[in-house]
């Protein structure tokens, strides 16, 4: 299994955020996690990017353990993340933050740098040529030279999908990158989510959108009060008594999903 989730748990002093979470990921699907605000979800996320050590539990990556290991080692590994409030470099261009994705590419000490060797040109020329090509991939390839907070929320989406995409990874989380998007951004995200499978990368998304991720899922795993109360396909999920009750609720199934 490509990722593997068993009995992860996270406790904050006397809260219990995550209580014994498992389920698993195929390699090239697009999944998601759903349940109520507060449920663990994004607690799942920050332990499988190495942003916060598990209390208990097991974390495997196509058959590594990398529970417990910083963010920039398991980066190596193949996985990138977005997060649910953005986070870009407002100050730089939108192709200086994509560039900062590719960092952990470059190869080259400190004193090849300082001359500024032809070998390090090369890497830089290189990856250059790889990031515009991401953003012509997301739709900003007109906007390069634009300062990152100057774009509009929807782009700025975008941007942080293609930075977290410089990193070449094999796995990728997108935390709620529907969040605050107009129906047009969001028809345009999930033509963008599906462009990203057929790049061989996995996707394991978090998001409240329903009609998005009933679409764009082949498996939806749902979590309430920090366990998983469910998973399966998108149709057995919409009809799971218990899943309404906790979530969807009677109207939002009938409506919205």
């Amino acid at each position: 299994m490509f990722l593997e989730i068993d009995q992860l748990s996270k406790s904050f002093g006397g809260l219990q955020a995550l209580d014994r979470v498992s389920f698993e990921v195929q390699m090239g699907a697009i999944q998601a996690l759903i349940g109520p605000n507060g449920a663990g979800k994004t607690t799942c996320f920050n332990l499988i990017s190495g942003v916060l050590p598990p209390s208990a539990g097991s974390i495997r990556l196509m058959g590594q353990e990398i529970s417990g290991l910083p963010p920039h080692q398991i980066a190596r590994l193949g996985l990138a993340r977005t997060f649910q409030n953005i986070q870009l470099f407002g100050g730089m261009t939108v192709l200086e933050n994509v560039l900062v994705g590719q960092h952990i590419h470059l190869h080259g000490g400190l004193v090849a740098t300082l001359c500024n060797l032809p070998d390090i040109r090369r890497q830089e020329q290189r990856a250059k040529t790889f990031v515009r090509e991401l953003l012509d991939f997301v739709g900003l390839a007109d906007k390069e030279t634009w300062s990152a907070d100057s774009l509009a929320y929807g782009e700025q989406r975008r941007l942080e999908i293609a930075r977290a995409l410089a990193l070449q990874p094999r796995l990728l989380l997108l935390d709620e990158p529907a969040a605050g998007m107009n129906p047009r951004e969001t028809e345009d995200l999930m033509a963008l989510i599906a462009a990203i499978q057929e790049r061989d990368i996995t996707v394991l998304l978090i998001e409240h959108d329903m009609n998005l991720v009933m679409n764009i899922s082949k498996r939806i795993v749902v979590f309430d009060q920090g366990r998983v109360i469910a998973q399966g396909p998108p149709r057995a999920i919409r009809q799971n008594p218990q899943v309404i009750e906790a979530y969807l609720g009677k109207e939002e199934d009938e409506d919205d999903v």
